[in-house]
């Protein structure tokens, strides 16, 4: 009778296993998809990723610097400039290596 059980409880976890392994498989091209090919366009995808959160930060930091300013903070307008510079470093970035003549190096961030 025990050997009957722990057969049948073998059966049922083999079976739970195969079926996991079932909707596994069915996820893993959905997965798969999103997941840059070649490495170039991994780091498109990263300096996407990285340019929106340095937008973000950037605007809050001269949210922060107006609001320094308005309550007259000499220091807000330095909080300003470096949102200016945090927001707008990709694409000052890219100006630069533009200028000196890298446009290899400058890559277009995707999301």
């Amino acid at each position: 009778m025990k050997t009957l059980l722990k057969i049948r409880s073998a059966a049922a976890g083999l079976a739970l296993m195969a079926m996991a392994s079932a909707r596994a498989n069915a996820q893993v091209p959905i997965v798969l998809g999103q997941i840059p090919t070649s490495l170039k366009d991994a780091f498109q995808f990263c300096l996407g990723v990285l340019f929106f959160a340095g937008f973000l930060w950037g605007v809050i930091k001269i949210w922060v610097g107006a609001d320094r300013m308005s309550k007259g903070d000499a220091d807000g307008k330095m909080g300003i400039v470096s949102g200016i510079i945090i927001a707008g470093a990709g694409a000052i970035m890219g100006a630069l290596f533009t200028i000196f003549g890298l446009d290899g190096g400058v890559l277009e961030p995707q999301f």
